[in-house]
């Protein structure tokens, strides 16, 4: 079974990127996240603690993003991954990192990543 909870449009602002100027100036993240668990539990026992707090992941990943500036969105969204893979219930999670203020030289609507991880 693969139950999904979601988290989308996420805001933080944050100093992460390659060049100089976006880490002094900051920008604008949007993350997207999708935890993979098994809410049978939880919904049989209409108990939050056997399943996971949102509104505590949330908070954990603003303060991820927010902090500890990093070059690459690969490596904030790998950031992200571990944090949401640590509440017990969760077995999977994707993330997606936007970037809708990225320095590019030519029109956009978004830059982004996704990456897909799973508890060991």
């Amino acid at each position: 079974m693969a139950d999904r909870l979601t988290i989308s449009g996420l805001e933080v602002f944050g100093h992460h990127g390659v060049h100089a100027e976006e880490r002094r100036r900051g920008q604008r993240f949007v993350v997207d996240i999708t935890l993979e668990l098994d809410t049978l539990p939880a919904a049989a026992a209409d108990d939050l603690a056997l399943s996971v707090d949102y509104g505590a992941v949330a908070a954990d990943v603003h303060r991820a993003v927010a902090n500890d500036p990093v070059d690459l969105l690969e490596t904030l969204a790998e950031r992200v991954a571990e944090l949401c893979l640590l509440p017990a219930p969760v077995r999977r999670v994707s993330v997606t990192v936007h970037k809708p203020e990225a320095p590019l030289a030519v029109a956009f609507s978004d830059v982004a990543v996704t990456i897909e991880r799973s508890c060991p």
